[in-house]
C-alpha cells in the first residue's frame, strides 16, 4: 500500500505532527521503561489492555502485549497473537536463540499467526498503530517492537443506501470502516492497475484517507493534483469526507459543489472506470469523486441498469424538475406582478379572484411560504424518525390550509410551492437540491424587482459563473461547454451501453472502451419470428 506524497511529503506531515504531539524517540530497550510510558500516555483509558508472559526458548523471556479492545478485533487477538505466543506446539527455537536480537527476530518469523506484521522502532509510529486497533509486542532488551494488524472493533455492517436508492441495481453501500469500503470496490474492479495510496490527515484524530483510481485509465495530471491537494491539507481533526471537500475543492465561494459525493460502491466502481479519482475517509460511508461535471448530479446508477429509453426519460425529467425547482416561484411572482397579458384571460381572472383579499404582494408571499416550508423540511430532518415525517407532512397541510383560510396566502401560491417542493425531491444529488433551494430565493428576488428581464438577467450570470468553474482543471459543463460530440452520449439522454466507445477525455488517459463492431447483431442460426432456425446469412 503505498503513501501518499511519500516520501518527502510524508516526512514533513510526520514532523509536524510529532511536533505538536510530542518528540519522536526510538523505544527504550528496558521492557518496564516502555510499559510504564504507556501507561503514563494511555493509562486513563479503560479500554488498554497490557498483558505479560514469558516465552518459552531456550531460557524464559519475558515480553508484554497491549491494545486497545475497543477498536481491535479481540478475537483476532486472542486466537492469532496470545494463543500463538503461548501454544505449546510453538515450534523449538533453533540453538543460539538466547539473545533479546534473535528472540525477537525468531517471534517475527516462527511464532506469530496473524497475517500482517511490521517492526518498529519509533515511539510515535506505535502509538499510531495502536491507536489504530493494532497489537503491539514488546521484547525485554531490545528496543524495537512488533506490530501486528488486528484492526477490528464494532462497526455497521454493509446495508442499502439511504439517500440514492435504486429499483433495480446493487443494494449494498458503504460504512463507516475504511477497510469495508475498500473492499467493496475491490469486488467490483478485478484489476492489477486497481491503484490505491493512503495518507493519515489531521494531527489530533489521524484519519486514513485513501485515494483510489485505475492507473492506466485515469490521467496522471488529476491523480497527482489529487495526491498533491491531499498532502498539502495540514489540520488538526478530519471527521468525514465533507473536511477534505472544502480543504481541496476549486472553489469555495460557488453555490455549485464541484466535487461529487455518493454512499453506492457502484457508483464509485463506473467513475473509475470512466478515469475518476475516488477519495475514502476513514469513519464515513459517503465517498468523493473526482473532477466533477455539471451531468453527474442528474444521474442515477439505475440510469444504467434500466433500458436506455427509461433511463434517458427519467434524466430528462430530472432536468425538467430542476428547472422547476429553480425558477418555480419566480415565474409565478414575474407573471402575476408584471406580465400579467402573458396569461390567458380566464386564467388570469382566475387567479385576480384567488388573490383577492390577499394583503401581501405576491414577493412577499412567496418568500413567506418557501421559508415555512424549509422550516418543516428541516425540522422533519431533525426529529425523531418515527413523528418526523408525521410532524413535516401534518405541519405543511395544516399551515398552508389555515394560511388560504386566513387570506394571508392564494391557493394558487399554495400550488406552487408544493410543485416546487416535489421537483426538487426528485432530484438524485442533494448536494444540488440544495443549491436550487438556495438560488430559488435569488431568482424570487431578481423577479419581484424586474419581472422576466430580471429572472433572464439572473439566468445568464448563473450560466457565466457556471462556465467558470473548474474542477481539478475540468470545464465544469463539459462536455456541454466545450462542445465534444463524442461525450455527449451520456449527458441529457442515456444511449445504449455498446455505442458508448469512448471514455471522457477531459479524465481518462485510455478512452476507448471497447472496439468497434459491438452492438446487437443477428447472428447465424438465431431463431426467426416464426420459431424456426434461420439459414446462415452470408
Amino acid at each position: 500500500m503505498r503513501k501518499i506524497g511519500e516520501p518527502s511529503d510524508r516526512k514533513s506531515k510526520a514532523k509536524g505532527t510529532a511536533t505538536r504531539n510530542s518528540s519522536s524517540k526510538r523505544l527504550d530497550s528496558r521492557l518496564d521503561a516502555n510499559l510504564d510510558r504507556i501507561h503514563e500516555e494511555l493509562g486513563t483509558s479503560p479500554d488498554l489492555v497490557v498483558r505479560r508472559f514469558n516465552l518459552r526458548l531456550t531460557k524464559p523471556l519475558a515480553v508484554a502485549a497491549f491494545y486497545l479492545d475497543t477498536v481491535s478485533d479481540k478475537e483476532l487477538v486472542d486466537n492469532f497473537i496470545f494463543r500463538s505466543l503461548m501454544s505449546p506446539d510453538l515450534p523449538e527455537p533453533p540453538p543460539g536463540v538466547d539473545s533479546p536480537e534473535a528472540a525477537f527476530r525468531y517471534v517475527c518469523d516462527n511464532a506469530l499467526a496473524v497475517g500482517q506484521i511490521e517492526a518498529i522502532a519509533d515511539w510515535t509510529a506505535m502509538t499510531l498503530e495502536v491507536l489504530m486497533g493494532k497489537t503491539v509486542l514488546l521484547v525485554e532488551g531490545w528496543d524495537e517492537c512488533i506490530v501486528g494488524n488486528t484492526m477490528g472493533g464494532d462497526k455497521r455492517a454493509v446495508s442499502e443506501a439511504s439517500t440514492q436508492v435504486v429499483i433495480r441495481g446493487p443494494k449494498d453501500s458503504f460504512s463507516e470502516s475504511i477497510a469495508t469500503n475498500i473492499g467493496l470496490v475491490r469486488r467490483r474492479i478485478r484489476s492489477p492497475d486497481f491503484g490505491f495510496e493512503s495518507i493519515k490527515i489531521g494531527s489530533v484524530t489521524q484519519t486514513t484517507v485513501a485515494m483510489m483510481y485505475i492507473k492506466k485509465i485515469a490521467k496522471p495530471s488529476i491523480v497527482d493534483e489529487v495526491r498533491k491537494r491531499l498532502a498539502k491539507i495540514d489540520t488538526d481533526a478530519i471527521l468525514e469526507s465533507g473536511y477534505i471537500e472544502e480543504f481541496i475543492e476549486d472553489n469555495w465561494l460557488s453555490p455549485f459543489p464541484t466535487i461529487y459525493n455518493t454512499e453506492r460502491p457502484d457508483v464509485v466502481a463506473a467513475n473509475l472506470i470512466e478515469g475518476r479519482v475516488a477519495i475514502i475517509v476513514d469513519g464515513t460511508p459517503f465517498a468523493l469523486v473526482v473532477p466533477t461535471v455539471l451531468s453527474q448530479f442528474f444521474t442515477a446508477a439505475e440510469d444504467y441498469y434500466q433500458r436506455y429509453d427509461i433511463g434517458s426519460f427519467v434524466r430528462l425529467l430530472r432536468y425538467v424538475a430542476f428547472i422547476i425547482a429553480l425558477f418555480g416561484p419566480a415565474a409565478y411572482i414575474a407573471l402575476t406582478t408584471f406580465h400579467q397579458e402573458m396569461l390567458p384571460t380566464p386564467l388570469l381572472i382566475n387567479l385576480s379572484g384567488a388573490r383577492e383579499g390577499v394583503p401581501f404582494p405576491a414577493l412577499v408571499e412567496a418568500f413567506a411560504m418557501e421559508t415555512s416550508f424549509e422550516i418543516l423540511r428541516e425540522a422533519g430532518i431533525r426529529m425523531p424518525r418515527a413523528v418526523g415525517q408525521a410532524v413535516s407532512i401534518v405541519g405543511a397541510l395544516v399551515l398552508g390550509e389555515a394560511a388560504v383560510q386566513a387570506g394571508i396566502v392564494s391557493p394558487i401560491m399554495v400550488i406552487v410551492v408544493s410543485i416546487t417542493a416535489i421537483a426538487n425531491f426528485s432530484m438524485p444529488s442533494y448536494n444540488l437540491a440544495i443549491t436550487a433551494r438556495m438560488l430559488r430565493f435569488l431568482f424570487m428576488l431578481a423577479a419581484g424587482f424586474l419581472g422576466f428581464y430580471g429572472i433572464m438577467l439572473g439566468m445568464i450570470m448563473m450560466v457565466a459563473h457556471m462556465n467558470s468553474l473548474r474542477s481539478f482543471g475540468v470545464a465544469f459543463l463539459s462536455p456541454t461547454v466545450p462542445f465534444r460530440y463524442k461525450q455527449m452520449k451520456d449527458v441529457f439522454v442515456r444511449f445504449p451501453h455498446w455505442s458508448k466507445r469512448y471514455r471522457p477525455g477531459d479524465v481518462a488517459e485510455s478512452t476507448e472502451r471497447m472496439p468497434p463492431g459491438q452492438g446487437p447483431h443477428v447472428a447465424s442460426g438465431e431463431l426467426n419470428p416464426s420459431g424456426e432456425k434461420g439459414s446462415e446469412q452470408p
